[in-house]
């Protein structure tokens, strides 16, 4: 194998690598800053964590609707055309957050975090197989990984942004407060919240305009160009579902993604009904669990060099399930504390699934993707991103067992039953909810066992 292949990035497109990582750290940061969105327009809004779920089945649903579309526009116009529409469309959607809190219109709100999630659905579609095509397929799934270090720190970004600027800003006054409150008083609170959930995203439009203008004065390279002759799309299909790797990884990937998106946004309101803190405090314990993804998707990327990655996924899928597990049954009690974070068993596992979450998601996308012909990529990327709807399915699961765990509530009766009046659950219903994160972990467990030495893009065996 010459330099050439060893080589990362291709010579010449380090400049090109380096603004797509910074599109990874955005979405990142996007997808993170929504997660907190649901319990504040919980609080705001005065809505069931159901209804105020539909935060995530917006944001993740446009993954569904958007991301095949935008694998034909990068077909027929290129990857750098891709770049700048899903940034434009971000912007769009992000400005609409202005009308919606003049107006104190949650559904307007629903309306602007789908458009966002358009715009990120286009990027993610575009950015993951640009990635890709800039180097040696040998390298392909580590640089992926490279890249997708990167996601996590927007990530951690995100929650800062969300911690500092939304939840802080949130009213202490109870729901029966609330509702106790003069219509004027009451329009007033919501007002001042409001403001500060759109402060954020607002802002975010002169970085999104900045890499727009990167990409715009930039001259189309040879990878990004468009197909001069698109395979017919039957075509293409027939390809991809003649390998197993991709539908399955597909399948996977809507497990992952569920999961991970379900998991983090419960998160917040485990901890406060655990450990009896507020949801501002609730947000620290995400930034432990941030910190322990992105510490371990570097080392992880690290080790790729010498470990075949699915099977480092198998091994970390089966530590999340024990994680998950641990959620589920371990007990509240205070073990150590932290500053003013106290620190339980359960709530110990519930950070950790997260560092044992950290390589799947750019792991699976690398497996299902390689070894697969060249002119299946864009819609086969388009099906990886599609997958993302997962966060839109799992959620809404999580939310209706924490809601009414029926049946569910079986799996953990030892638990205390009374419901939170301000969160609206219990004990025994936010442990069981957890059933649905260690059923995942076991879907994209199968998958990295099934698929362990399928990994074409680097040496595996």
């Amino acid at each position: 194998m010459d330099e050439t292949d060893n080589r990362l990035v291709a010579k010449g497109a380090v400049g090109i690598f380096a603004m797509l990582v910074s599109c990874f750290a955005l979405w990142g940061l996007l997808n993170n800053m929504t997660d907190n969105l649901v319990p504040s327009f919980q609080k705001i809004f005065m809505t069931s964590q159901s209804t105020a779920g539909y935060v995530q089945i917006s944001f993740y649903g446009a993954y569904s609707v958007i991301a095949l579309l935008a694998s034909f526009l990068i077909q027929r116009a290129g990857y750098r055309v891709g770049v700048l529409a899903g940034l434009g469309v971000y912007v769009v959607g992000a400005l609409l957050y202005v009308p919606a809190c003049i107006m104190q219109s949650f559904w307007t709100y629903i309306v602007g975090i789908f458009i966002v999630a358009g715009g990120c659905a286009v990027l993610e579609t575009t950015c993951n197989p640009y990635v890709l095509a800039l180097g040696d397929e040998s390298t392909a799934v580590r640089r992926l990984n490279f890249a997708q270090m990167f996601n996590p720190l927007g990530s951690f970004a995100g929650i800062i942004l969300a911690q500092q600027l939304i939840l802080s800003h949130l009213n202490p006054a109870t729901a029966e407060q609330r509702l106790a409150m003069p219509p004027e008083e009451l329009a007033n609170v919501v007002h001042g919240e409001l403001f500060w959930v759109c402060v954020p995203y607002v802002g975010l439009c002169a970085i999104a305009a900045a890499i727009w203008l990167f990409f715009f004065m930039s001259k189309p390279t040879a990878v990004d160009r468009p197909e001069a002759d698109p395979t017919p799309v039957g075509e293409v299909i027939g390809i991809l579902f003649r390998s197993p790797r991709w539908y399955c990884g597909v399948v996977a990937q809507v497990f992952y993604v569920g999961v991970q998106i379900a998991a983090w946004t419960w998160m917040n309101v485990y901890c406060q009904k655990e450990l009896g803190v507020s949801a501002e405090k609730g947000a620290s314990y995400y930034l432990v669990a941030l910190c322990l993804f992105i510490a371990c998707r570097w080392i992880c990327t690290f080790l790729m060099k010498w470990f075949n990655p699915a099977k480092m996924m198998a091994v970390f899928a089966v530590c999340a399930i024990l994680s998950g597990l641990g959620v589920m049954y371990l007990k509240s009690d205070v073990l150590f504390t932290v500053g003013s974070m106290p620190f339980s068993a359960n709530v110990l596992c519930l950070c950790s699934m997260s560092g044992f979450m950290s390589l799947m998601f750019p792991t699976i996308y690398g497996i299902g993707l390689g070894g697969i012909d060249p002119r299946a990529h864009k819609l086969g990327a388009a099906g990886l991103i599609m997958a993302i709807v997962g966060g839109a399915l799992l959620t809404p699961w999580m939310a209706s067992i924490i809601d009414n765990p029926g049946f569910w509530a079986k799996l953990v009766p030892m638990f205390d039953a009374t419901v939170h009046p301000d969160l609206h659950a219990s004990s025994v219903s936010l442990r069981a909810s957890f059933i649905v994160p260690v059923i995942c972990f076991a879907v994209v467990g199968l998958y990295a066992f099934v698929f362990r030495n399928s990994t074409s893009s680097e040496k595996v065996d």
